[in-house]
């Protein structure tokens, strides 16, 4: 079910880019926006079985907090658009310890789940500091709020706060309990506080404040297709869909794309791998890469598309530290991974020169 997503997701992608008319835009949103709310439940059921596998391990390292709450922000602000919602984040300079992804995927949940249940109302994600030194995320709405006899059980799974004559919403009540299941895996406080009539605010707390430098998303601010021009991607998928629809995407941003089905004899000069874990006839991801470094000559920069649960292709891989984009991979999710490794050329190497591993 993966690939199907994956690749409709990524020639949305590319028909939005085109010249389309104003009623043909019209109906590439709609196809998006029924796309998203597949892709959302079936990350959700997937996120829930992973979950109950047991086989979720945090990485942690020292995050910006604030490049989070942004990330969050963007990638929600056309949903809150739609919804006539306003959602607001207060600037946060400070560092926690935690799990990037996983952090994330709880308060995406939580910016998700109030947008859905208070469309036209305003949202508000900010930070706080605890008593203990520790740092608190929480996010604000002015919805209906959640009547107290539903409070204590809207972290139960497939429970939703739903009354008679309501309107249909997406999903399936597994927002909240991924939130409380991810929040035991990090040692993160979930609090609840909601008042019927004047809104609700759920918080993330408990997270370990970081002192010093950390490597903050300045690349994030700049026009991606300007920052990826011109770089040399080798694309390689066995699936001939995916294939076209991502070399197509690259080449929109303005990337040099040799596309292949499978590990090419020969390469022309690479900046950056962009590849799939299970390439067909038993070839796999990190076979793929030892080849291809080895016909490039240096260590290329990786980044692994994968269907598989991300812990058991990372410890096939033997690299902590990288990129692995779990499927569907969003346009904006893969654009903002070859921006960064971009920007390491050009920070390494000089303009046009390789990447540094």
């Amino acid at each position: 079910m993966r690939q199907p997503i994956h690749a409709i997701s990524l020639f949305t992608a590319c028909l939005r880019d085109g010249r389309l008319g104003p009623d043909e835009v019209r109906m590439v949103d709609n196809i998006d926006r029924s796309l998203q709310s597949v892709s959302r439940l079936f990350k959700s059921l997937l996120d829930i079985s992973t979950l109950d596998s047991g086989k979720v391990r945090p990485r942690f390292e020292p995050v910006a907090i604030g490049d989070i709450v942004e990330d969050v922000r963007r990638q929600n602000s056309e949903a809150a658009q739609l919804a006539g919602t306003t959602l607001r984040c207060r600037p946060c300079r400070a560092a926690v310890h935690t799990d990037r992804a996983l952090f994330t995927t709880m308060l995406q949940n939580i910016v998700n789940n109030a947008i859905k249940y208070a469309p036209g109302r305003p949202i508000l994600i900010g930070c706080r500091r605890q008593r203990d030194g520790r740092l608190a995320v929480q996010v604000y709405d002015r919805g209906p709020g959640i009547p107290p006899e539903h409070q204590a059980r809207i972290f139960d799974e497939f429970y939703q706060v739903r009354q008679r004559g309501d309107r249909d919403l997406e999903g399936v009540g597994l927002g909240l309990p991924i939130v409380r299941r991810l929040g035991e895996i990090l040692d993160v406080e979930v609090a609840l506080r909601s008042v019927p009539g004047l809104g609700t605010c759920v918080t993330l707390g408990n997270l370990p404040a970081v002192r010093g430098p950390v490597l903050d998303g300045e690349w994030r601010r700049l026009d991606p297709p300007a920052a990826v021009r011109g770089l040399r991607v080798l694309l390689i998928e066995d699936d001939e869909a995916v294939l076209s629809a991502t070399a197509s995407l690259l080449r929109r941003w303005g990337c040099e794309v040799q596309a292949e089905p499978g590990i090419p004899a020969s390469i022309a000069a690479v900046d950056l791998l962009v590849t799939d874990f299970d390439l067909g006839n038993g070839v796999t991801g990190a076979e793929c890469i030892a080849a291809v470094r080895r016909l490039a000559g240096h260590e290329v920069p990786v980044v692994v598309i994968s269907g598989h649960d991300e812990a058991r292709v990372r410890e096939e891989l033997g690299a902590p530290d990288m990129p692995i984009l779990s499927k569907p991979v969003r346009p904006a999710e893969l654009r903002s991974v070859v921006v960064a490794k971009s920007m390491l050329a050009k920070g390494t190497a000089g303009r046009g020169g390789s990447l540094a591993p």
